[in-house]
């Protein structure tokens, strides 16, 4: 993407050190199913969250490209990624798709490793964020220079891109020392510039920046906002919107080199430096409120990201339709948004059928088969309706917290009511299916509070021959109704399965699986804690339990990935302490 790259001189020694061979995942990173790709979720102590979205390989002979992406204001890190619209879908995850952008960035370079770190500001604001530490420049600096050390890479460089608020991010870096860092090869504001201020030195850094190498690029993207309204009212004041910004960085930028200016249909452009230097304004003759368009619709990040470089014309058009769709990821519905996504084609299928279908696949074969026939929505009836566990407990300063949970009553199956089979599942495949349902996999500690408030509590049956073939689980499944035969349909059951459990001991070993639990009746479980397998290990005991990331803490709604890295309340449903990482 960026023709040549600086080695970042306080950091090379890190970055060849630690780089990983190709295939292997970095340290933290899990592997994401969808797109070959790994991922790393983590939280500042200051609140900034923190999505890396990595090539599952990471070539170290090649250059390496760090896009730092900063939310706009009111949007989380998942909504600014982006995914398919379904009914029921918030509209935010249909206006960005900034991961989807990035996939298509990797598809036309191909020689390079581009990684996108997606930042997202506690309280979903970088401007009150900031102004709320007044550190916050530093803050800012030390988040991004902790994200790149250690990337696999010939040489590394950074790209800073935000939408609307998240520019505030971008400046808060600028702000940070006297100049702008020789590793940022890239700055990027989209509709994103509202902060830029003469005040702050903001343009003489930038100017400065720039004239110190030809390879850096400075892109802004804006319009004219002047007199948009909204339910009859002008949005912004005077002085105040994108278009002013850019008119007062351009009369900056003026000062020290010549702007030419072309014009394409409704789009103007202002460009210096032999094109590294662009404003591009579109000048919305139809007063439209074009301020996401601009990023999604328009593929304007993909635009910002390829300017100045040998592959911008090779994915497509700025204000051309997405040049990206393909990749797209399935829907993921959010903690607290309700029932599962996704309409039914054709209505469920029995089980009988979808086995046979899978018979003669191998494991990965069948795997993909059974995560879209979940995803259609052939999971019977009775699975659907969640069962709440309820639970308490007295934290290290002595308060007393209640909460609630929901889980599927039964493990995770295909079919109908009356012809389903329990379908075990390695990690890559549960965790998106967990993803698009908008669920997680328990901890050891959830497992033992399901087992212990289960209605149906049946023996462990074992099985000793063929573990791992297809027929086996069909004949475990069989033996599992036959103990159940009498109980209630869709009551809570345990006992009848090893759950796939999220722990922390997956940090400490790459590529495996954790399995716990297969209580017998007197509550002792015959499965400990372990990762002894690895992670495309999947057998008949196997069992995948969803349970919903929409909980209750204290009568208040939160996501049970937040309570199991919060240290004060992760007690409540983890007994290993904060587990910062609760996913595959």
């Amino acid at each position: 993407m960026l023709t040549t790259r600086l080695i970042l001189t306080a950091l090379a020694v890190l970055s060849v050190g630690c780089a990983a061979s190709a295939g292997d995942l970095m340290p933290g990173f899990k592997r994401r199913a969808f797109f070959g790709e790994q991922l790393r979720d983590t939280v500042t102590p200051s609140g900034i969250r923190i999505h890396v979205n990595a090539p599952e390989i990471m070539d170290p002979a090649k250059p390496t490209t760090v896009i730092f992406y900063s939310t706009p204001n009111g949007n989380t890190i998942a909504q600014t990624l982006g995914c398919s619209m379904v009914p029921g879908l918030d509209w935010h995850y249909d206006i960005q798709h900034i991961a989807a952008q990035t996939r298509r960035l990797r598809e036309v370079s191909g020689n390079e490793n581009i990684v996108l770190v997606c930042v997202e500001a506690e309280g979903k604001s970088w401007p009150a964020w900031r102004s709320k530490h007044p550190d916050s420049a530093a803050l800012i600096r030390a988040m991004v220079e902790d994200n790149i050390k250690g990337l696999p890479g010939k040489e590394v460089s950074v790209a800073l891109a935000g939408h609307s608020g998240g520019g505030s991010m971008i400046f808060g870096f600028i702000n940070s020392a006297d100049a702008i860092p020789s590793w940022v090869n890239r700055i990027a504001f989209l509709d994103a510039n509202y902060g830029f201020s003469d005040t702050d030195k903001h343009g003489d850094k930038l100017i400065a920046w720039l004239n110190g190498s030809p390879e850096r690029s400075l892109i802004v993207i804006a319009y004219d906002d002047r007199n948009i309204t909204l339910d009859g009212k002008l949005v912004n004041a005077p002085g105040a919107g994108t278009y002013r910004a850019t008119e007062r960085m351009r009369a900056t930028f003026g000062k020290d080199m010549t702007l030419g200016h072309t014009e394409s249909g409704d789009i103007d452009r202002y460009i210096g430096l032999d094109g590294r230097v662009t404003f591009i304004v579109h000048r919305n003759p139809a007063n439209k409120i074009l301020h996401t368009a601009l990023v999604g619709e328009m593929n304007g990040f993909l635009e910002a990201m390829t300017l100045n470089t040998p592959i911008h014309a090779k994915w497509g058009t700025f204000g051309a339709p997405r040049a990206y769709t393909k990749w797209i990821q399935p829907a993921v519905m959010p903690a607290g948004t309700g029932s599962p996504p996704g309409k039914i084609p054709g209505g469920m299928v029995p089980a009988g059928m979808v086995m046979k279908k899978l018979a003669g696949m191998t494991r990965e074969q069948w795997e993909t088969v059974l995560i879209e026939e979940i995803k259609g929505g052939n999971t019977p009836a009775f699975s659907k309706k969640f069962v709440t566990i309820r639970i308490s407990g007295i934290d290290e300063k002595g308060k007393f917290h209640t909460a609630s949970y929901q889980v599927a009553p039964d493990y995770l199956a295909v079919g109908t009511d009356t012809d389903f089979v329990r379908t075990p599942l390695t990690p890559m495949a549960a965790q998106p299916v967990a993803d698009f349902l908008g669920c997680s996999l328990p901890t050891r500690k959830m497992v033992d509070q399901i087992y212990k408030q289960a209605d149906v509590k049946l023996a462990p049956k074992p099985l000793t021959e063929n573990r791992d073939a297809l027929a086996t689980f069909i004949q475990h499944n069989q033996i599992i109704e036959g103990q159940r035969a009498g109980k209630r349909l869709g009551a809570l059951v345990g006992g009848i399965k090893k759950d796939v459990c999220v722990t922390n001991l997956l940090q400490q070993r790459a590529h495996r699986v954790a399995i716990y639990g297969w209580h017998q009746l007197n509550g002792v479980p015959i499965q400990p804690l372990t990762t002894v397998h690895v992670d495309w290990y999947v057998d008949y005991s196997h069992g995948i339990r969803l349970v919903k990331r929409a909980m209750i803490v204290d009568g208040e709604p939160r996501d049970l990935w937040d309570v199991l890295k919060d240290p004060n309340l992760c007690f409540l449903v983890s007994d290993e302490g904060p587990i910062p990482v609760p996913h595959y």
